[in-house]
């Protein structure tokens, strides 16, 4: 008789939710596709349109060509901006050289562009709660002239930065962490009592909401899988939440078949869950493929619906 197969390990599987694409990924990858299908290929994107490769793959595939700054464009072509946002220097650029051009940065970004606005009109400093390099920072700080904000990366920075005399405000980029951001302002705010910000930090619901996701089903994880690239902020938020809230690992995995099976090694419990410029295919990808060495048994995990939808810009609406 053959010999029996022997059967396949038990996997418990946490998956958080809600989990990959927000509102401002789904429109920004809308905004490139209708470009698309107006103007035909090529379309031009200014830097990633969201930090995920996959994404940018299957865009390039319909025709969609990544560059990192406007003088790689033609000066016929249609170019879109991220949805991270740009500084003002970009548009500025576009308009002079009469380029076609569509914005696709997220509408809550946007408005901390605004807030930012406000508060230079005010004569106030800023102080921009934020990641040195991460687009989003550049193009906030980019909303004004050299100067008028000063960048704080952590608590130990907001205990010793030292703005120019006069009133102060403080504003945030959208995907840091909620508890770290909640305590660099608590040091600000102790610092300097009047200084003036939004009635909640400017970190986006979507953000918000996977964090809340993801310290729902850390602590009864051996191991927290957080899709997403290495470069986006809110997956490498998640990851540090993660760890922080009881997961006895966390690892941020940017496609599913760069998991490395020894990584499972020792666990019972699997939590997963996605950036928010991760496409819910990938989660699908990886479960197929854990399904193919384990007996799954998959658990959600949902801590809010979300229901927030934006609209295109308005040359495409």
């Amino acid at each position: 008789m053959p010999e029996a197969v022997s059967a396949k390990p038990s996997l418990r599987i946490l998956l958080a939710a809600p989990r990959g694409f927000c509102a401002g990924v789904d429109r920004a990858i809308r905004v490139v596709e209708e470009a698309l299908r107006r103007y035909g290929a090529p379309v031009y994107v200014r830097h990633e349109i969201v930090h995920n490769r996959t994404v940018v793959e299957q865009l390039e595939a319909k025709g969609a060509v990544f560059v990192d700054e406007l003088d790689a464009v033609p000066d016929d072509g249609q170019v879109v901006f991220s949805a991270h946002g740009v500084p003002k220097s970009v548009p500025d650029e576009a308009r002079r050289r009469r380029l076609l051009y569509l914005d696709a940065t997220c509408p809550l970004v946007s408005k901390v562009h605004r807030e930012a606005e406000r508060h230079f009109a005010a004569e106030r400093h800023i102080l921009m709660i934020g990641h040195a390099g991460h687009p989003e920072v550049e193009g906030t700080m980019g909303q004004l002239p050299p100067g008028a904000m000063t960048l704080v990366q952590s608590a130990e920075e907001a205990a010793h930065v030292l703005p120019p005399p006069g009133d102060l405000a403080f504003i945030t980029q959208t995907t840091l962490s909620v508890d770290d951001t909640a305590g660099i302002v608590a040091v600000l705010r102790e610092r300097f009592p009047d200084i003036s910000g939004p009635k909640r930090e400017d970190i986006c619901y979507a953000t918000t909401n996977r964090q809340a996701a993801v310290k729902a089903i850390a602590a009864g994880a051996d191991l927290v899988l957080v899709i997403g690239s290495p470069n986006s902020s809110n997956s490498q938020r998640l990851r540090e939440v993660a760890e922080r809230t009881g997961a006895a690992r966390a690892l941020l995995l940017p496609r599913p078949e760069m998991l490395d099976w020894a990584d499972l090694d020792g666990v019972e419990v699997l939590g997963i869950s996605a950036g928010a410029s991760a496409p819910e295919e990938l989660v699908e990808a990886l479960l197929e493929r854990l399904g193919s060495r384990y007996t799954l048994s998959v658990e959600e995990r949902r801590v809010v619906d979300e229901d927030v939808v934006f609209r295109l810009p308005a040359p495409l609406a």
